[in-house]
């Protein structure tokens, strides 16, 4: 069985190199046979050389166009090179690679779609107000999609070739988190979802998305929705 880990990047030039040694260490570790991809998008730091040291493929986008445009990127890889999974995971040193084993078991048990959810897994140090506007997000997208979930805006995922192969992603940026509920209710495709472990730090916290950039993509979402 082929699998790929995908991780979209953008500026992460600091700390990427430390997340994909990480990341193998613990492919290693847990014998997990998986090569890396990474689509840089844009950046204008040393994202491509720092994530060469250790990815086994770069993909390279000549301008910022989004989380959305980043991660379809790297699921048309995945579709072309014949992968079984994927598996999407932050750049940002977030997330535990440990967490991998138990996405790809319920994908080999049957699931199309896994999200790996901060709310039934540990997410110590994530601020309230993020708290609240997750919340919301996880509601707008029930409302539009008929998908509960309990984190709609999670960076890991995994999918199995049926996914791989019909996923029709249309949204360039943040907004695709919200997006792929959608798929997953017009494709039928059967969902999963698995405790995963944050690691937040001063580095993620201010790097990663500001509250009122979060509030912006609900109200751009909850409008694209509405037409």
């Amino acid at each position: 069985m082929k699998t790929l880990i995908i991780v979209p990047a953008f500026n992460e030039g600091k700390i990427i190199h430390q997340t994909l040694l990480d990341l193998r260490a613990v492919l290693s570790k847990t014998k997990t046979i998986a090569d890396i991809l990474v689509v840089d998008d844009g950046s204008t730091d040393s994202t491509s050389s720092e994530a060469l040291k250790v990815a086994d493929y770069l993909l390279t986008h000549k301008q910022n166009c989004g989380l959305g445009a980043a991660l379809a990127t790297g699921i048309e890889y995945a579709k072309r090179k014949s992968y079984d999974y994927c598996i999407t995971f932050d750049s940002d040193g977030q997330h535990d690679a440990r967490d991998i084993a138990g996405a790809l078991a319920k994908l080999q048990a049957g699931s199309d779609i896994v999200i790996g959810s901060r709310f039934i897994g540990s997410h110590t140090g994530m601020p309230k107000i993020r708290r609240v506007i997750l919340f919301l997000g996880n509601l707008v997208t029930f409302l539009f999609f008929g998908v509960w979930t309990s984190d709609s805006q999670s960076g890991f995922r995994g999918l199995n070739k049926k996914a791989i192969k019909s996923l029709n992603i249309q949204s360039n940026r943040m907004e695709v988190s919200s997006e792929i509920f959608g798929e997953i209710q017009r494709l039928k495709l059967k969902l999963a979802e698995i405790p995963i472990h944050i690691r937040y730090t001063a580095y993620s916290l201010a790097k990663g998305q500001k509250n009122t950039a979060s509030a912006s993509i609900l109200l751009k979402l909850i409008y694209m929705l509405s037409r």
